[in-house]
C-alpha cells in the first residue's frame, strides 16, 4: 500500500505546504537525510493554533496542535521528495511546546505528532524525539515541530 493510500484510509488530507516566514528553506536534503524546518500549528481553517500550554490552552488542544504540525511536516516532506513513498524512516522529531513555567506534560503534547507518524508509516514512523518547553514560539503558536527523515534513493 502506498503512503497516499494509507493517508486516504486514515481520512487524512495534507495541507498546502506553508511558505517560510523568514530567511530559511522548508527542507534540505543532505545525503539520505531530509531535514525539515520547524513547522507551526495551523488549524483546519488555516488560522494559527496559538496559546500557552498550562495557561491559555489545555493538553488536548496542545496534542491537536502537535498533530497539525505533523501534518504540515508530511506536506513539506512530500513537496521536497515528490512522494511520501520515498520515506525510509522518520529518524527524529524535535517538538517545542509554548509552556507555562509549571507545565510538565510536553511529552504528552508531542505524542500528537509522534502518533501521527506511526499511524502513517507504521514501524518506520517510530522515531527518536525531543520534547522541550519554551516560554514563547514564533507568532504565538502553541507548538512547533521539526524533523529528520531518512530517504530512499
Amino acid at each position: 500500500m502506498s503512503i497516499d493510500q494509507r493517508l486516504a484510509e486514515l481520512g487524512i488530507t495534507l495541507p498546502t505546504p506553508a511558505a517560510p516566514v523568514a530567511s530559511y528553506v522548508p527542507a534540505v536534503l543532505s545525503g539520505n537525510l531530509l531535514h525539515i524546518s520547524g513547522q507551526i500549528a495551523f488549524a483546519e481553517d488555516g488560522s494559527l493554533i496559538t496559546g500557552r500550554l498550562g495557561d491559555t490552552i489545555n493538553l488536548e488542544r496542545g496534542q491537536e496542535a502537535a498533530r497539525r504540525c505533523g501534518l504540515m511536516l508530511l506536506a513539506q516532506i512530500k513537496a521536497a521528495l515528490g512522494s511520501l513513498d520515498r520515506v525510509s524512516r522518520i529518524v527524529k522529531l524535535g517538538v517545542f511546546v509554548n509552556s507555562a513555567g509549571d507545565f510538565t506534560d510536553q511529552p504528552k503534547v508531542a505524542n500528537g505528532a509522534s502518533d501521527l507518524m506511526q499511524d502513517v508509516f507504521g514501524d518506520a514512523g517510530r522515531h527518536a524525539r525531543s520534547a522541550v518547553g519554551v516560554p514563547t514560539l514564533p507568532l504565538g503558536v502553541a507548538v512547533e515541530v521539526d524533523a529528520i527523515v531518512e530517504v530512499r534513493a
